[in-house]
């Protein structure tokens, strides 16, 4: 088959041969109808040729194929916006604030009295029947009060956790004993004095580790609690462990630590960084998964972490976005090997964020 300039493209030419990007990613695969919007994606690309079908393209794909591809594409993006969680009114969102209030409930009495762990399970697996309607990179609750912050962290981290056991591939077994983990993994800190846990100046050595004992604090709580295994016991103390040792409270090592704790590991780092805490502004989604990246290489679960940041990332050409620098666009295509810096139309131009790494994503719109 003929290889052609890209300048030369038409729009209805059929590709057939897999387009590479220069990091060897697949930004067209064989078979695809070229649509005008794609040959600027090409040149953004810097790519100079591509195989189209017949010569110079003149066998192109008749009008309705390009209609039904057109069409495809508008679909897509409508699927997006159909499954949109950000809306306010959603099932997911009240099943939400019932979970919400009831850990905040059963964290403010659980040193004087049993956890309602049955009340808890009975919350958590109606929550969980909404999980297809959570999207980790656009659901945002309706209200984040500072104090409430411990308590939205523990109910995201659930939801989370349960969706990391899943793509992960775990036994089934294991999903709402993972949620679990994440709904409970600090329910240490109701030992903690609560000016330290709000201190937006830096900890003193001895104010840093008594709050490091919150993991210890957590797995006594939880010790004599049924309806939970012990890996959720062993998430609560061992969720700040490192792969290498670093971590605390026993500088444990690789498989040493439980499975449930390297998954919320990383559903807490994630959820305390894009939460807006008294102190602090919420971090980007985007930038996150690009620091738990770098905490993967010695510190956190490689495989955990790199199939989260593929799963979190995995969506429609269309999303519309705001970037760092407040400008509105959509995303266009994603290079797999490079989930966090997608391409994005903004203003009628294209941009790269592969290359513009001074941008990034600062929120999904839609």
């Amino acid at each position: 088959m003929p290889s052609i300039s890209v300048g030369e493209v038409k729009p209805g030419s059929k590709i057939v041969k897999d387009v590479i990007t220069p990091l060897g990613g697949v930004l067209f695969a064989k078979g695809k109808i070229i649509l005008p919007r794609d040959i600027e994606i090409l040149q953004a690309f810097l790519i100079q040729q591509i195989e189209i079908e017949g010569a110079q393209g003149e066998n192109k794909a008749s009008e309705t194929t390009i209609a039904a591809s057109k069409r495809a594409s508008l679909k897509a993006g409508a699927m997006i916006n159909e499954s949109l969680l950000a809306k306010s009114n959603s099932p997911l969102h009240d099943e939400y604030e019932k979970m919400l209030a009831l850990i905040k409930k059963s964290y403010a009495s659980v040193a004087a009295a049993p956890l309602p762990i049955y009340e808890l399970r009975s919350q958590l697996e109606t929550l969980i029947g909404h999980l297809k309607d959570y999207h980790i990179l656009k659901f945002a609750p309706r209200v984040v009060l500072d104090q409430d912050y411990y308590y939205h962290n523990a109910v995201l981290s659930a939801l989370t956790s349960y969706k990391i056991a899943q793509w992960c591939g775990y036994p089934q077994k294991d999903w709402l004993q993972a949620a679990f983990a994440g709904l409970l993994h600090d329910i240490g800190n109701v030992k903690v004095d609560a000016s330290l846990l709000q201190k937006p100046t830096p900890l003193t050595a001895d104010e840093v580790e008594e709050v490091r004992r919150h993991t210890t604090y957590g797995y006594q709580l939880l010790r004599n609690v049924t309806a939970i295994n012990e890996g959720v016991r062993l998430a609560a103390l061992q969720h700040h462990e490192k792969i290498d040792g670093s971590g605390y409270p026993l500088h444990l090592e690789g498989t040493q630590i439980h499975f449930y704790a390297k998954i919320v590991a990383v559903a807490d780092i994630f959820h305390a960084m894009t939460l807006e805490k008294a102190y602090r502004k919420a971090q980007s989604p985007y930038l996150v998964l690009e620091q738990l990246l770098t905490e993967s290489f010695g510190k956190l679960d490689p495989v955990i972490v790199q199939t989260f940041i593929q799963k979190t990332t995995d969506l429609y050409n269309g999303t519309r976005i705001r970037l760092s620098d407040g400008r509105h666009g959509e995303i266009i295509f994603t290079d797999r090997s490079n989930p966090t810096r997608p391409m994005v139309q903004v203003e009628g131009a294209i941009v790269n964020l592969m290359m513009e790494r001074e941008l990034f994503i600062q929120e999904i719109i839609a």
